[in-house]
C-alpha cells in the first residue's frame, strides 16, 4: 500500500544567473513499511528531497502526499502541526534542546500540542533504545551515540506512520554509526513504520530494501533489494 508519493516535484532557488535547481521534477513513490536509503554526492538534492517530503520546506511546483492528501495545501501553522504529528524528522545534528533533559527532549512534540504525555509509549522507547537510567541526563551528560537515540525516540514518540532521517550516523563513529542504524531499524519495524534515510554511508545503504539515487537533482537510479 502507498503511504507516501511524490509527484512531478520541482525546488528551485534564487534566479536570474544565481537560479539553482535543486530537485528537477522527482516523482516516485514510496510503500508503507519500506526501508528505504536515499543516495547521492552532496548539493545532488537528496536532503532538499527529504526536507519537502516532510513538510519542512515548500516546493516550487508539485506535489507530495502522505496516505492520499497533498500536504501542501496546508498553511504554515498546519505543516509545524504536521511535522509533530504525522512524520518524524531525525537530523545529524541531533538538534537536543540543551537545558532541558532526556525526557523533556523526547516529549517536547506532545507538551507542544498540550497533549498528555503517553507514559507506556515513552517506557517502550526508553527500553528499546537502552536509554533507562539516562531519561533525567542533559544532553552535555550523554555520548553522542544516546544524544542521537534521544533525538530517535522524540521523532518515534508520536509514532508517525513515516520516519525521515537525514545522515543520522553523520557525525558518529563507526560503531555508535552500526548500533543506532540497527535500533532505528528495529524501531521502525517494530512500531510498523515507514523509514526513510538520507546516507552516505555504503553499509547503510545494503540494510535498505529499496536504495534510491539521486544525480543533478534527478532520480538516477531506484533499486530494490532482492
Amino acid at each position: 500500500m502507498e503511504i507516501l508519493s511524490v509527484e512531478h516535484l520541482t525546488r528551485v532557488f534564487g534566479s536570474g544567473e544565481g537560479t539553482v535547481r535543486a530537485l528537477d521534477d522527482v516523482s516516485l513513490s514510496i510503500e508503507a513499511g519500506e526501508f528505504i536509503a536515499i543516495v547521492g554526492s552532496s548539493g545532488s538534492g537528496k536532503s532538499t528531497l527529504l526536507h519537502l517530503m516532510g513538510g519542512v520546506d515548500r516546493p516550487t511546483s508539485g506535489t507530495v502526499r502522505l496516505m492520499g492528501e497533498d500536504i501542501y495545501r496546508r498553511t504554515d501553522e498546519q505543516l509545524a502541526i504536521f511535522r509533530r504529528r504525522e512524520v518524524g524528522l531525525i537530523y545529524q545534528f541531533n538538534n537536543l534542546i540543551p537545558i532541558l533533559s532526556a525526557r523533556e527532549n523526547i516529549t517536547l512534540p506532545a507538551l507542544l500540542d498540550g497533549r498528555a504525555v503517553n507514559e507506556n509509549r515513552l517506557a517502550e522507547l526508553a527500553d528499546a533504545l537502552g536509554l533507562d537510567g539516562r531519561m533525567n541526563h542533559l544532553p552535555s551528560q550523554l555520548s553522542g551515540g544516546q544524544q542521537q537515540r534521544v533525538a530517535i525516540a522524540r521523532a518515534l514518540m508520536n509514532a508517525p506512520a513515516v520516519i525521515l532521517a537525514d545522515e543520522p550516523t553523520g557525525n558518529l563513529d563507526s560503531r555508535n554509526s552500526a548500533e543506532v542504524m540497527g535500533l532505528l531499524r528495529e524501531s521502525s519495524e517494530r512500531f510498523k513504520q515507514t523509514l526513510v534515510v538520507i546516507t552516505h554511508d555504503e553499509d547503510i545503504a545494503l540494510m535498505a530494501d529499496r536504495v534510491i539515487a539521486i544525480e543533478d537533482g534527478r532520480v538516477a537510479s531506484d533499486a530494490r533489494r532482492t
